[in-house]
C-alpha cells in the first residue's frame, strides 16, 4: 500500500478551509470533518444536494467519518460530472488515502480513475455503479441493488392489481437522471415483471431528474397528455413524487386512491405519506452507507480482506404493512 506524504495534511487542511469559505455561497464546498491526527484521510465526492436522501447520505457519511477518527474531505459535484471529477483530481493531488465517489452517470469516469490507479489511491463508488472496460480501476462497491429496487416494486403493483378491478392497468413513469445507474436499473427491475405482464399498459416514461421540481414538470405533463387515463405512477425517487402529489392534489386528483403511487427511497416524507394513504408502495433505498463505508476505507489500507461488492439490508413498506413500530427514517 503507498505511504500518503504526511508533510501534505496541513496544506489539505488549508485547502479546505479556503475551498469552505469560497464556495459556501454557490452550494459546494469541501469539508474537513475528521478528528485531528487521526492518520487516514477520505476524500469524498458527493454528486449534490438534490434530495433529503442525498443529503442524509452526506450526513451519514460525516457523522461516521467523526466517530472513526477519520478525516473526512467533503466535496458537492452540484449534479455536474465535471465538478466530480475535477474533485476527485484535486484529491488525487493531495494524496489522500482513500478516494469515495457517488457517481452521477455510469459513462466517463475511465480517465481520471485510472489517474487514480497511477497513484495507487483506491477508490470505493458509492450508492451507483459505473461502466468501465477495466473493473480494476475501482476497489469496491458499496450500496443498493437497483435493478431489485425496480423488482420490489413491480412484485407490490402485480399484488395491488389484484384488487383492482380493471382489464387494463395503465401506468406513467417519472424515471431519474438519464445515463445514471439508479434510473438504468430501477428501469429494468420493473420493466422485466411489467412489461411481461398482459394487464399493465406504460404509457409513457419521463426524466425528472430526481428533482422534486421536475416531478411537478413531470406530472403536469402526464395530466395534460393522459386525462383520466392514469391508474399508477411509478416513480423513482421520493422527491420527484412529492412534487408529483402536488400537482395531483391541485388538480383534484386524490393520491393513493385516484392513482395508485409507487415510490423509491424511503424518505420520511414518504413514509408519513404512506401511512396517510396518499402513498401505496416505498420501496426503500438507504442512504446511512457512511459507517459501512468508513469500516471499508479502514480495511483497505490496512490491507485487511474486505468485500468488493457491499449492498444494505433493505425493505419495501406497503399499504398492506403494519408500520405503527417502524422507527423514524432520518432523512
Amino acid at each position: 500500500m503507498r505511504k500518503r506524504n504526511r508533510t501534505l495534511l496541513p496544506v489539505l487542511a488549508g485547502v479546505c478551509i479556503l475551498l469552505s469559505l469560497t464556495l459556501a455561497g454557490c452550494g459546494s464546498q469541501a469539508k474537513d470533518s475528521g478528528a485531528a491526527g487521526s492518520g487516514l484521510v477520505v476524500g469524498f465526492s458527493q454528486l449534490g444536494s438534490e434530495s433529503a436522501w442525498r443529503l442524509g447520505n452526506t450526513v451519514s457519511m460525516e457523522r461516521a467519518a467523526e466517530e472513526h477518527g477519520i478525516s473526512l474531505v467533503v466535496d458537492n459535484g452540484m449534479q455536474k460530472q465535471e465538478n466530480q471529477i475535477a474533485a476527485i483530481r484535486s484529491f488525487i493531488a493531495y494524496q489522500v488515502d482513500v478516494i469515495v465517489f457517488a457517481p452521477i452517470v455510469e459513462d466517463g469516469w475511465t480517465n481520471v480513475l485510472q489517474e487514480a490507479k497511477e497513484a495507487e489511491i483506491p477508490v470505493i463508488m458509492m450508492d451507483r455503479v459505473i461502466n468501465v472496460k477495466d473493473s480494476d480501476l475501482y476497489t469496491a462497491y458499496i450500496g443498493p441493488d437497483h435493478y431489485q429496487e425496480g423488482v420490489n416494486a413491480a412484485k407490490f403493483l402485480q399484488k395491488k392489481a389484484e384488487d383492482m378491478d380493471q382489464e387494463t392497468i395503465r401506468i406513467v413513469e417519472m424515471s431519474g437522471t438519464e445515463g445514471s445507474s439508479p434510473m438504468i436499473s430501477r428501469y429494468k427491475g420493473f420493466h422485466d415483471l411489467i412489461d411481461r405482464d398482459e394487464r399493465f399498459e406504460v404509457l409513457e416514461t419521463i426524466s425528472g431528474d430526481f428533482l422534486r421540481s421536475k416531478g411537478k414538470e413531470c406530472m403536469e405533463t402526464f395530466l395534460r397528455k393522459y386525462p383520466d387515463q392514469i391508474d399508477v405512477l411509478y416513480s423513482h425517487n421520493d422527491a420527484m413524487t412529492l412534487g408529483a402529489i402536488e400537482v395531483m392534489e391541485e388538480h383534484g386528483i386524490e393520491p393513493g386512491k385516484d392513482i395508485v403511487i409507487i415510490s423509491v427511497d424511503g424518505e420520511q416524507a414518504a413514509i408519513d405519506l404512506l401511512k396517510e394513504g396518499k402513498i401505496n408502495c416505498v420501496v426503500e433505498c438507504s442512504p446511512m452507507l457512511g459507517d459501512a463505508v468508513m469500516d471499508l476505507a479502514e480495511k483497505i489500507v490496512s490491507g485487511q480482506e474486505y468485500p468488493r461488492i457491499t449492498r444494505p439490508e433493505e425493505s419495501c413498506f406497503t399499504e398492506y404493512d403494519d408500520l405503527s413500530g417502524l422507527q423514524p427514517r432520518g432523512y
